[in-house]
């Protein structure tokens, strides 16, 4: 019997960067449910836009737990979010954004945290014709990025999310 060369457990981040207070207690409870332990969110304001609250906590769980997060999020269209987690041995990385409006973005990440978008996707850009530049822009999440942005860093006590960015 061959070694498993792959991951079983991993870590990640969740960024709850906005929500509205009323649903504050149901997204812990979410997150707590997906993780099978307490999620310990700790909320505070969101400076970006008033009224509305933010929080932070890091996991540990399977590979796939950050998948299981998000689907436990989308339940509520208003939430902004982001769900990480972290490449492991054998098993790349991904990052998962959430904005109204745009809806769900998922991209795979390296072990330094850039987006990689494989092969596949790149061709099927090309091929495609039209705005290659927006389409993998698109790929890589920037739009989501920017309407995150103002989100990440504005909260009281916020941790900054360095994320890397296509300058124009």
């Amino acid at each position: 019997m061959q070694p498993n060369h792959l991951a079983e457990l991993t870590t990640g981040v969740v960024f709850i960067h906005s929500s509205p207070a009323a649903l504050c207690p149901h997204v812990d409870w979410a997150l707590s449910a997906a993780l099978g332990c307490p999620a310990k969110l700790r909320w505070t304001s969101q400076l970006a836009d008033n009224g509305l609250l933010r929080a932070t906590t890091d996991w540990s769980g399977p590979v796939g737990t950050g998948a299981r997060l998000v689907d436990s999020l989308r339940a509520w269209p208003k939430l902004r979010f982001e769900v990480t987690e972290n490449p492991s041995d054998g098993v790349d990385g991904e990052r998962y954004s959430h904005v109204p409006g745009l809806g769900l973005w998922r991209g795979s990440t390296s072990a330094n945290g850039d987006v990689v978008v494989g092969e596949l996707r790149l061709r099927s850009i090309i091929d495609a014709g039209g705005d290659i530049v927006g389409e993998i822009d698109r790929a890589m999440g920037a739009p989501w990025d920017e309407e995150l942005e103002p989100y990440r860093c504005s909260g009281e006590g916020a941790e900054v999310m360095w994320l890397h960015r296509r300058v124009s």
